[in-house]
């Protein structure tokens, strides 16, 4: 990674901050940026409630569920990418501070297109047709497109550390030191997602059921 694209990385963590920001100064807009945030976890259960009772497929999906679409509270994560990144980091391999880029890449767009859509939002009761109306209210249809094309990068970019036979003992070696550091949230994901998808034994089916699946979503509530 290039000192431009982590500059442009910081950026967009310090764009999450200002949301955040501006999110801790109106509390009713906080309120319904985390209820969207637990309806679209719950939306994403539901979608892919065949995944979650498969075998090979539970684990993956509910990692997905959990870092990518939860509602939970990543600003430790967050902070350690922003030390991580502009570094290049002397812990981590390049391909994993590659994947660590693209999940703040991610985490950076998901944050601003929920912000948007809570705009959008009335109360933080929120029903199938208003996350529609607010869905198409925020508009970004090439946001929408890069946000599954990211969430896309990132399973497969840990499907390809797999394949990695002495990535994983690297990882634990790296677990006292990034502990150290202060990257244990980091490391976390990291090793989980690693775990996760080398179980799978094979991501491309998974991941080809979640693009399509997320691609046909958003067209029918473009076209609502």
């Amino acid at each position: 990674m290039d000192e431009l694209s982590a500059d442009s990385l910081l950026k967009e963590l310090r764009a999450v901050d200002a949301e955040r920001a501006r999110r801790a100064a109106d509390p009713a807009l906080a309120a319904r940026v985390q209820a969207l945030k637990a309806w679209q976890q719950r939306r994403f259960a539901t979608t892919y409630a065949d995944l979650l009772a498969h075998p090979r497929y539970e684990a993956a999906t509910r990692f997905f569920l959990q870092e990518l679409y939860g509602p939970g509270d990543y600003r430790q994560r967050d902070a350690q990418f922003a030390r991580v990144v502009p570094t290049l980091t002397r812990l981590f391999p390049a391909e994993v501070v590659d994947t660590v880029a693209k999940l703040a890449r991610l985490h950076a767009l998901s944050e601003h297109l929920d912000t948007r859509m809570a705009d959008h939002l009335l109360a933080p009761d929120i029903t199938p047709a208003d996350y529609a109306i607010a869905w198409r209210a925020c508009g970004e249809p090439a946001s929408r497109q890069q946000q599954i094309d990211l969430t896309m990068a990132v399973g497969e970019s840990l499907d390809r550390l797999t394949r990695k036979p002495l990535l994983r003992q690297t990882l634990k070696l790296m677990r006292g030191p990034a502990q150290m550091a202060g990257l244990g949230a980091l490391q976390h994901f990291l090793e989980t997602g690693f775990d996760t998808f080398r179980a799978m034994r094979g991501a491309t089916e998974f991941l080809a059921t979640v693009r399509q699946r997320e691609e046909a979503l958003a067209r029918d509530l473009f076209g609502a």
